[in-house]
């Protein structure tokens, strides 16, 4: 749409007229004070849906991280043979110690799942578990980066901007990839950057709380005078944009500027739960009224992903805890409870909406916990990077799956191992997309979010 003062406005006359206070907010208009006369000019939006490499059931993606280190032997990966060996030396000369809750087995697949989560318990015949998952580190910064981005070293593109460049988003007021936590995780904002991709694609932060995201509401006196505004806004920026011919990280940028606009008529009906039933609200065992929680984020995952959101993250981290139990296993009773029902609820309210179908939910961590200890008489666990276990549901994955082993005890991968590149593979599979075709073009190479590895594994699919 042209407005009839468009042809007598520049850029810098424009915007130094612009009513204060808008949703552009002054550092964002300092980026805008380039360019020169308007000139309409079709653009390529980096942010529009395409389609995946061949079909798929998987269109979009709750990742479910739980940060600091979740131990495998107390929560997914049943191991008799190290509660009956308990206090004896292990291989490496250390003492195996027991893990501190039961394993029973759920559903009708007979899952054995600990006594941390027994909500969880009550969906084990739709998790594809995950036995064998192996990592390449055994510090938190470096391998919170694995989980994520497929690299320990180097800063790379999160798994979630990979998905949002490959696929688009489906909701042009909201953004493509969002992460909701309450504090910054190990490795930082690194986890939800876009790194090298275009900086669309790059993950909204939201924090829980009564104003996840600062600055929403309108602040202009009407919305046709704020609509008038951002349409002029657009026109120019285009403009500016065809004069720079269609530069992609520009163009990026604009389509930032454009998502941070319908955000505004969007995003507070995603954050406003009043229109929940009681029922949905205990399904998630949510409080009315309440903005913080694990069970608030999963809720409000779910209503991001009905609003055609591609990626939604959910980080389970503290401002002095997390699942990095280094003094007193015990230590996960409090963390397993805070995510437990809200994460059955999850899958629960998914499935009855029908969702769960083609939403891939993946709960994992960035390593496990070493089942030996260095003094018998040690309450806690180390950092274990060699085995840990993950698990996916819905969105294709074959459910009811007990997938791969660790040795007797969950010190090594046993057998069918899945490397973090394997992780992200299937992942991609699942939506659709060839993580060997899912490249781009930097610092003179092709990369991927696989690196030059990475195997589909063809068993978790369903």
């Amino acid at each position: 749409m042209h407005h009839p003062l468009h042809a007598a406005l520049t850029r810098r006359r424009m915007i130094s007229s612009l009513v204060g206070g808008s949703l552009l907010m002054p550092s964002i208009i300092g980026e805008l004070l380039h360019g020169g006369e308007p000139a309409a000019a079709p653009v390529i939006d980096p942010l529009s849906p395409k389609a995946p490499h061949f079909p798929a059931k998987a269109k979009r993606v709750i990742f479910l991280c739980m940060s600091g280190g979740a131990s495998h032997v107390d929560t997914f990966d049943y191991k008799p043979k190290l509660i009956a060996d308990a206090g004896k030396k292990a291989p490496n000369g250390k003492f195996l110690k027991r893990p501190d809750f039961a394993f029973t087995p759920a559903g009708q697949c007979g899952m054995p799942i600990s006594a941390l989560f027994p909500h969880l318990a009550t969906c084990a015949d739709d998790l594809c578990m995950i036995n064998s998952l192996k990592t390449d580190h055994n510090n938190h910064f470096e391998a919170t980066l694995g989980i994520h981005t497929g690299s320990v070293t180097l800063a790379r593109p999160s798994i979630g901007s990979w998905v949002s460049y490959a696929l688009g988003t489906v909701n042009q007021n909201l953004p493509s990839f969002v992460v909701i936590a309450p504090h910054l995780p190990y490795a930082g904002g690194q986890v939800w950057s876009a790194d090298f991709l275009p900086p669309c694609h790059q993950g909204t932060l939201l924090t829980p709380g009564a104003e996840p995201i600062p600055d929403l509401n309108r602040r202009l006196p009407s919305a046709a005078l704020q609509t008038l505004e951002l349409e002029m806004l657009q026109s120019l920026n285009r403009s500016h944009l065809a004069e720079h011919g269609g530069d992609p990280a520009l163009a990026a940028r604009v389509r930032s500027f454009e998502t941070a606009a319908g955000m505004q008529l969007e995003a507070p009906a995603a954050f406003d739960l009043t229109a929940e039933s009681d029922a949905t609200m205990a399904l998630y065992g949510l409080e009315r009224g309440a903005t913080t929680g694990f069970a608030w984020q999963c809720l409000v995952a779910r209503r991001l992903a009905e609003r055609g959101v591609r990626f939604i993250e959910l980080i389970d981290t503290g401002a002095h805890d997390n699942w990095d139990s280094h003094g007193d296993m015990h230590e996960h009773v409090h963390q397993a409870r805070n995510v437990d029902q809200p994460i059955a609820g999850l899958l629960k309210d998914l499935k009855s909406r029908g969702m769960l179908e083609d939403t891939l939910v993946v709960w994992t961590t960035e390593f496990g916990r070493t089942p030996f200890v260095e003094n018998a008489d040690n309450k806690g666990r180390e950092h274990h990077s060699s085995c840990f276990t993950s698990w996916l549901a819905g969105g294709g994955a074959k459910p009811g799956l007990r997938y791969g082993q660790s040795d007797d005890y969950g010190i090594e991968v046993g057998e069918r191992m899945v490397h973090l590149h394997d992780f992200h593979a299937t992942i991609l599979h699942l939506l659709g997309l060839d993580h060997e075709r899912l490249t781009f073009r930097h610092a003179g190479r092709d990369f991927r979010l696989t690196d030059v590895a990475g195997t589909v594994v063809r068993d978790l699919l369903a």
